[in-house]
């Protein structure tokens, strides 16, 4: 019995290549993620690192585009793998989009305090900064009022050793590391926290230093974080003063409940049967 020959469909090489400039971009950036976290290489590198699988994805939209109109037009097979190299590549573009639309919305800054005119310095950490980073800029305080009315500095009718206390149980509960803490004693000083945060995706570290003020019987508790490189932050530092002030102001609540509980003594040790 003869058999027919099997003759296979001519696939589309630019569906071919948009898959494997997809896959291709997928994995670099997941390496320029995995630099970043690892502190395999300086920062710069990893982000150019990042820029050209984005660049990469680009193309292998372009090329799925281009592949759909050959294979409509000329019959070809490739279709699922244009597919497959597309949606690779809308989804790795998803959220670098997502952040530009943030940028055309936001401030071109990377510094944000609760107190511009005075904002809390950097003091052990400056020596992990770049130089030239670690002073606040004066034309910051102008586009950060504006864009960010809201971040104002925190009062709390808590005494200032309570107020630092609580401000060191959140960074503490957030997992970040804390490079210095040094608590408002005696009374009348000031007590400052510094800690470095790290970004959600590629793990950029950003400084964080908190200052605890008395203020009357009261504190005042001013934030500041800055991203180590002069890039837009797209909103993340002030995302994250603004989450602290928050949690802050939750954690002197709960605080000040606890030490407002009466002491419970255990009950009087019954006498023993004989």
């Amino acid at each position: 019995m003869l058999r027919r020959p099997i003759i296979e469909e001519p696939v589309s090489r630019l569906a071919v290549w948009s898959n494997r400039l997809a896959l291709f971009a997928l994995a670099i950036a997941a390496l320029s993620v995995i630099v970043v976290r690892t502190d395999l290489l300086e920062v710069v590198p990893a982000i150019a690192t990042f820029g050209a699988a984005l660049v990469f994805a680009v193309l292998a939209i372009l090329l799925a585009f281009a592949a759909a109109v050959a294979i409509w037009r000329q019959g070809l097979g490739g279709i699922g793998r244009a597919v497959f190299g597309f949606l690779c590549a809308v989804a790795l573009l998803a959220y670098p989009a997502y952040l530009g639309v943030m940028a055309s919305q936001l401030p071109d800054i990377h510094d944000v305090t609760t107190d511009p005119g005075h904002p809390p310095r950097f003091d052990v950490i400056a020596r992990l900064r770049p130089r030239g980073t670690d002073a606040y800029p004066n034309a910051a305080a102008a586009l950060q009022r504006r864009a960010y009315p809201d971040i104002i500095p925190l009062q709390e009718l808590a005494n200032p050793a309570t107020a630092f206390n609580a401000a060191l149980d959140v960074v503490k509960r957030r997992k970040w590391v804390i490079v210095d803490a040094r608590p408002p004693t005696p009374p009348g000083r000031v007590g400052t926290i510094e800690a470095v945060a790290r970004t959600t995706v590629l793990g950029l570290r950003e400084d964080v230093v908190i200052r605890v003020s008395p203020l009357g019987t009261g504190s005042q508790v001013d934030i500041r974080s800055a991203s180590r490189f002069k890039f837009h932050d797209f909103g993340s530092n002030a995302s994250r003063v603004r989450a602290l002030l928050e949690d802050i102001d939750d954690q002197v609540a709960t605080l000040a409940e606890r030490a407002q509980e009466p002491e419970r003594k255990p009950p009087p040790r019954q006498p023993a049967k004989r």
